[in-house]
């Protein structure tokens, strides 16, 4: 099966495109996804999550409280690096378990951290969703209410667009609007049909 990797930075649209690209028929395995339901309330990896960063990453329901999680690991690269070391292998393991048992022309696997991750390997090609930075800083301060200081950050963490780009196989310029990625979008799936018939 065709494996399509699909990753930009943070607001660039990616859930946007994989959506799209889901309802054309491509089989989507998202790893946010797959890591919110790897930490529900009462799983063995929220349990570790806790443990290695205090019952205060909990909510009074027992869900992990995202926010100040994210707190925690932005300011500290060890912190970060010991939540990857939880996540990832679980979210890795999970997703391709889930890859061995899609039937659909092509997969898409939704990495939003793809490159930092070294994954580029697991796919036959790199789609990237692409927009400038302040326009990235625009919709995420409009969809998540996060300040420009706290966007910037994220931004930092993540590796630059120029890499991105450099990395990638196809891109998908998200500056337009909805007709036009739309459109783009379309072009991508005729093209990942084309590449995966026997």
């Amino acid at each position: 099966m065709l494996v399509i990797a699909l990753t930009g930075g943070i607001g660039s649209g990616k859930t946007s495109v994989s959506d799209q690209l889901g309802k054309l028929g491509a089989g989507i395995i998202d790893t946010d996804q797959l890591s919110r339901e790897l930490t529900a309330p009462g799983s063995p990896i929220l349990a570790r999550i806790a443990d290695a960063f205090g019952e205060e990453v909990l909510q009074t329901d027992g869900a992990l409280d995202r926010a100040r999680l994210r707190e925690q690991v932005f300011q500290n690269p060890v912190a970060r690096g010991r939540l990857e070391a939880i996540l990832h292998p679980a979210i890795k393991t999970l997703m391709l378990e889930r890859l061995a048992s899609l039937a659909t022309p092509y997969a898409v696997l939704v990495i939003p951290l793809l490159f930092e991750t070294g994954q580029q390997n697991l796919a036959d090609r790199v789609l990237v969703v692409d927009i400038p930075e302040h326009l990235q800083i625009e919709r995420v301060a409009q969809r998540s209410g996060l300040a420009e200081a706290e966007i910037r950050r994220i931004l930092a963490s993540q590796v630059s667009r120029e890499t991105r780009l450099a990395g990638a196989d196809d891109v998908i310029d998200n500056s337009g609007d909805g007709a036009a990625l739309e459109s783009q979008v379309r072009r991508l799936h005729a093209r990942y049909l084309r590449l995966s018939a026997p």
